[in-house]
């Protein structure tokens, strides 16, 4: 994972109050299931000021969760297809994105939720994504997607433990 990835995510946390991680993927679809992954990973790691959710692929299922835990900050951990290498991650605020639903296999276009989310809480909103490797039908990430789900779930943990 980027140097400049994990200081970019300390910066954007920085003056974070209350945090929602939303894992977003599919469980049978190998490297979409990266995001709820490292939510799981994540469990009994945080403290109670971060609120942990697998949404799967329906984020909007849970935004009365969201709204009423009022965070400051709300990170989505999904897989997205970028153009970069297998298992690299992107930092992306939700204001910067323009085209997700060309990228994602979710019913909810992410920039509406995205919207949807800073109106009913003011938090700051940002997307954590990894270029998969095999988004086919199957269990397990791949190898790539792996190492990057455990790189990310340290520094998670080491910003937010």
């Amino acid at each position: 994972m980027a140097e400049n990835l994990e200081k970019d995510l300390k910066n954007w946390l920085g003056n974070a109050i209350k945090l929602v991680i939303v894992g977003i993927g599919n469980p049978i679809r190998k490297d979409d299931y990266v995001g709820l992954k490292i939510v799981e990973n994540l469990k009994g790691n945080l403290s109670e000021k971060v609120l942990l959710l697998e949404a799967e692929t329906v984020p909007e299922n849970f935004l009365l969760d969201i709204e009423e835990f009022s965070p400051t900050h709300v990170i989505l951990i999904d897989a997205a297809f970028l153009g970069l290498s297998p298992g690299e991650v992107s930092l992306v605020e939700a204001e910067k994105i323009v085209d997700y639903s060309s990228i994602t296999t979710h019913l909810l276009p992410m920039r509406i939720f995205c919207e949807y989310v800073r109106q009913a809480t003011g938090a700051k909103i940002a997307l954590l994504l990894v270029e998969p490797k095999d988004m086919g039908f199957g269990e397990g990430l791949t190898v790539e997607v792996q190492e990057a789900a455990e790189r990310l779930t340290k520094v998670l943990i080491d910003l937010l433990g």
